[in-house]
C-alpha cells in the first residue's frame, strides 16, 4: 500500500506538534520522578497561597491525571499525530480535530478570561496553573492548525461582504446580551454591595475576598468579550475596516474569525454542561438543597447562562461560516444571474 505524503506546510504543523508532545511527556514525566517545577496542587475551589502552588513541592503522590494520566494521552497524541502524518485522510483529521479539541477543552480558555484579570487587578494568581492552561491552548491550536493544513483542499472563501441571514443576526443579539444580563448586571450589583440573588454571606465572602479593581475587572471582561460577537454578523467580521492600518479593505480570514469563535463556544458550552451536572448531582446525593438553591438563584443560573452564551455563540459562527464559503457565495451568484436573466 502507497503511503500518501501530506503536504509541506502540514509537516510543519506536525512538526510543532510533536514538539508539543515531546515537551508536555517529558514534564509529566519529571514530576512522576519527583520534580516539583510548574506543578501546582491549588485546589480552584480553595485557594491557599496560589503564588507558591498551594503547597506543590510537599506533594508525595501525584494524581493520576497528573502524572502516568496524562502521559497515556500524550501518548494517544503521539498515535494521533503519526497517523495524520503517515496515512493523511479524512480519518487522520478527524482525529488530529479530535485531539484539538480535547486539549482546548481541558485547557478551559474561560478560565483565563477571569483569572488574568484578576491577576492584573493584583489579586494573587497561580502562575503554574495559568501557565499549563496557556500551553495546553497553544497544543490545541497547533493540532487544530495541522487538521485545517492536511485535511482536504477547500475552495477559496468568498470575496466580498455578504450579508448573514436574518437568524444569524438574531442569535448573534442572543449571544451578546447574555454575558451582559447573566453576568456583568448580578456581578455589578454584587460589587456594589447589593445581595440580588445571593445570600448575605455570600455577598460578605465577595466583599472580602474581591478587591475593587479585580471585581470590576471580572464584572466587565466577559460582556466586552462578547460584544467580539458582532463581527460574525457585521461586515468588519468579513472585511479589515478603515482604521486597520495596511489591511484596509482585505478579506478577513474564515479560519481567523471561525477557529477561535468555536473554540469559546465549545468551552462555554463544556462548562455549562458540566457545572449543571455536578449540581444535579450534588441535589442527588444532599450535598446541595433546593432551599439554597432557591436562596442563592442569580449563582445557581450562572451556569446556564453560560451554556446559553455557548450554544448562541456556535449557532452565530455557524450562520457566518455558511455564509462565507465559497459554495455559498457561487449559489448566490447563480440565483441572482437566473433571476436577472428572466
Amino acid at each position: 500500500m502507497a503511503v500518501m505524503q501530506i503536504p509541506t506546510r502540514a509537516r510543519q504543523w506536525a512538526l510543532a506538534c510533536a514538539m508539543f508532545v515531546v515537551a508536555a511527556v517529558a514534564q509529566r514525566l519529571y514530576w512522576i520522578a519527583g520534580g516539583r517545577w510548574g506543578y501546582t496542587a491549588c485546589d480552584r475551589t480553595d485557594l491557599v497561597d496560589p503564588a507558591g502552588g498551594c503547597g506543590a513541592d510537599q506533594v508525595v503522590a501525584l494524581p493520576f491525571w497528573s502524572g502516568w494520566g496524562a502521559v497515556g494521552v500524550g501518548v494517544a497524541l503521539a498515535v494521533v499525530l503519526g497517523c495524520t502524518v503517515r496515512f493523511p485522510g479524512t480519518r487522520a483529521t478527524v482525529g488530529s480535530w479530535a485531539a484539538a479539541a480535547l486539549l482546548l477543552v481541558v485547557a478551559f480558555p474561560l478560565h483565563l478570561v477571569f483569572e488574568i484579570p484578576a491577576a492584573l487587578a493584583g489579586r494573587p494568581s497561580d502562575w503554574r496553573d495559568l501557565g499549563a492552561r496557556l500551553v495546553l491552548v497553544v497544543g490545541g491550536v497547533l493540532f487544530a492548525g495541522l487538521a485545517s493544513a492536511s485535511g482536504p483542499r477547500r475552495a477559496p472563501a468568498a470575496v466580498g461582504y455578504r450579508p448573514v441571514p436574518r437568524w444569524t443576526r438574531r442569535w448573534a443579539y442572543v449571544a451578546v446580551a447574555l454575558p451582559v444580563v447573566g453576568w456583568a448586571v448580578p456581578h455589578a450589583l454584587w460589587v456594589l454591595g447589593v445581595p440580588i440573588g445571593i445570600s448575605e454571606r455570600e455577598l460578605n465572602d465577595i466583599e472580602r475576598d474581591l478587591s475593587t479593581p479585580t471585581g470590576v475587572a471580572i464584572t466587565l471582561v466577559p460582556p466586552l468579550a462578547g460584544l467580539l460577537v458582532l463581527g460574525l454578523v457585521q461586515r468588519w467580521g468579513q472585511q479589515f475596516p478603515r482604521w486597520v492600518p495596511g489591511l484596509h479593505g482585505r478579506q478577513v480570514p474564515r479560519r481567523l474569525a471561525v477557529i477561535p469563535a468555536g473554540v469559546v463556544a465549545l468551552t462555554l458550552v463544556t462548562y455549562g454542561v458540566l457545572s449543571v451536572a455536578v449540581l444535579v448531582g450534588q441535589l442527588f446525593t444532599g450535598d446541595a438543597r433546593w432551599s439554597d438553591v432557591w436562596e442563592g438563584w442569580a449563582a445557581a443560573a450562572t451556569p446556564l447562562v453560560f451554556l446559553g452564551w455557548g450554544v448562541s455563540l456556535a449557532v452565530t459562527t455557524t450562520g457566518y461560516a455558511l455564509t462565507t464559503s465559497a459554495d455559498t457565495a457561487t449559489t448566490a451568484f447563480q440565483d441572482r444571474s437566473v433571476h436577472e436573466t428572466h
